[in-house]
């Protein structure tokens, strides 16, 4: 029954895989038709052997062995160009349904939920990105072409067998039962090891990423024995499973061609006794061998198109699970465009995972149009979880976060982001300009102008007009050639830049020297100025002049107040400034 399901599900997939190939369906029709003719013209040749010797050789017709030499010119050429006109449109068509399952998954990925993420290793979806999705490639293409010219070739092979001497070809098919049992048994461990190979490709994908993006950790940590013996680890996993793949192929393949050998015995045997007795001419009997050893070749590729099937279906299930992820949520139909900033918290409840500890609890906070607030705590209090509240990277699992009046899950999800410009600490820039950077959110509406204009106010204009190539400059992948504060103050421009009605810094200045940040929090001040501002923070020298200071811990809101009321109070916020401020 496991099999049985198993098989049905592996067929389902194919299916799904296969509909890919239907906007194509032209060129698909073609292809199979040309591999058609030419398994087709592969049997004619071995069909010209009868002819040849009892018409030609036997008989001595000198016409006939004229005409010998230009019918195989022309059916070679005939298979030549009908082959390379299906492997043409095969290719284009793999190409093509490979381009638009990569543009699928990844405009997936880029709608997919935080916890998504949170669940998934990036080096796993890389792979799926590249390794699998290639997989796929070859077993529609590859894969189908082997097929049809494979059964091509055994079709036309046979039916000649049996219009020659059906006795003996019945004989020939006594082992087609024995190949068809050995065929389901490798299906299941093709598949499984291909599932395996794609998990540890995954591995290896991830070791490698991690590796190249924390090579400065791990040179002066010392770590690289450790990373090598992981990335072995890895790959001698990977090594294992190609391994089992290819001795599973290895054993089949010859013990497939054996089967279909022991026919060929069986038929050599009785076809030898029939031309003694003369029921079978000389040009019948070499053409009967001529088929079967013909048949031979396309059996082994069967059982080795076999392996790209599997892998094709392991492959397939693992994207179509990708593809299959809901979506992040974005079910409401409102639309805003340039909201006041009154937003309300009310009882807002949330945990990561189900039935673990709360990591916000009984969160109410009312916060006015154009006023700003901070949220401050110990690390793990829920000051960047409410933060991704905000951002509708998380979803409340009870109570209620309102914008304007209207909760924020009735808007367009769209809509609302875009009335949010956000700094995080972990800055994100991309393998792009300076000036591409900063006008991210405004990519192509942006002028030069205002780039300059919200460069300045950020305080990166300063070391942006030192360099050569000024806005041009490109900064490497994730900004590499810049220092963390340049970084830092690129992100804070583009944030500047969107000019959103609400401004959301979550440890923003993190990575300023003093002075740098007296500056970028003189530009903040100034650009806080009637917008809506949550700030998290740690410097609580960046917060003291908030029109409420939010101190969090345990996920819970234990302190609230001005700067002054809150060091009156000598509590939570009293004792985080005393340690800041003791010198």
């Amino acid at each position: 029954m496991t099999n049985g399901l198993a098989a049905t599900s592996a067929t389902q997939t194919y299916r799904r895989l296969l509909s890919y190939i239907l906007p194509y369906w032209k060129a698909f029709i073609l292809a199979v038709l040309c591999n058609t003719v030419y398994g087709f013209v592969d049997v004619q040749l071995v069909s010209a052997l009868k002819p040849l010797l009892d018409e030609g050789l036997y008989a001595k017709n000198a016409e006939f062995l004229a005409a010998a030499p230009l019918f195989v010119i022309v059916a070679l050429a005939l298979r030549g160009t009908f082959g390379f006109i299906a492997a043409y449109c095969m290719s284009w068509i793999g190409n093509n349904m490979i381009m638009s399952m990569r543009k699928e998954l990844f405009n997936q990925y880029l709608a997919l939920p935080a916890q998504f993420f949170d669940n998934n290793k990036s080096g796993e979806l890389i792979s799926k990105l590249t390794f699998n999705t290639e997989q796929l490639n070859r077993s529609t293409t590859e894969a189908i072409t082997v097929l049809v010219r494979s059964l091509a070739i055994i079709i036309f092979a046979l039916w000649s067998m049996f219009t020659t001497s059906w006795q003996l070809t019945l004989i020939f098919l006594i082992t087609a039962p024995l190949i068809a049992i050995l065929v389901r048994f490798t299906t299941s461990r093709f598949r499984l090891t291909s599932k395996r190979i794609q998990i540890a490709m995954g591995d290896i994908t991830q070791i490698t990423q991690e590796s190249v993006e924390s090579f400065q950790a791990i040179k002066i940590y010392g770590g690289q024995e450790h990373e090598r013996s992981k990335f072995a680890e890895v790959n001698n996993r990977n090594r294992r499973q190609a391994m089992k793949m290819e001795i599973t192929k290895a054993i089949s393949i010859p013990v497939i061609q054996l089967l279909a050998g022991v026919g060929l015995a069986l038929v050599l045997h009785f076809a030898v006794t029939k031309v003694v007795q003369g029921t079978l001419t000389t040009g019948e009997f070499v053409t009967m061998i001529g088929m079967m050893m013909l048949i031979l070749k396309p059996l082994k590729s069967l059982a080795g198109v076999n392996v790209l099937f599997q892998r094709g279906i392991a492959a397939a299930e693992s994207v179509f699970h990708t593809l299959d992820q809901s979506r992040e949520k974005d079910e409401g139909d409102l639309a805003i465009n340039n909201a006041s900033g009154n937003i309300v918290i009310k009882d807002v409840n949330f945990s990561y995972v189900t039935g673990s500890r709360p990591a916000l609890k009984n969160i109410n906070i009312d916060i006015k149009a154009g006023k700003s607030i901070a949220l401050v705590g110990r690390s793990g209090s829920g000051k960047s979880t409410l933060a991704n509240m905000l951002l509708r990277f998380y979803n409340v699992d009870s109570g209620s976060i309102s914008l304007d009046g209207n909760n924020i899950e009735d808007y367009l999800l769209a809509d609302y982001r875009q009335q949010i410009a956000y700094v995080s600490q972990d800055v994100t820039l991309f393998n792009d300009s300076i000036s591409n950077n900063i006008a991210y959110g405004k990519l192509g509406k942006a002028t030069e102008t205002d780039i300059i204009d919200a460069a300045k106010k950020a305080h990166a204009w300063e070391f942006i007009s030192e360099m050569p190539d000024g806005l041009n400059t490109q900064i490497g992948e994730k900004g590499m050639l810049l220092s963390g504060g340049q970084r830092q103050r690129l992100a804070i421009a583009r944030a500047i830049l969107k000019d959103a009605p609400i401004l959301i810094l979550d440890e923003a200045t993190s990575a300023l020297d003093t002075e740098s940040e007296k500056y970028i929090q003189q530009a903040m001040n100034s650009v806080m100025h009637n917008r809506t501002t949550v700030v998290v923070a740690h410097r609580l020298s960046t917060i003291e002049n908030a029109d409420l200071i939010l101190v969090m811990d345990q996920g819970q809101i234990v302190e609230s107040g001005s700067h002054a009321e809150l060091l009156a109070l000598n509590g939570i916020y009293a004792g985080l400034h005393l340690m800041q401020f003791k010198d």
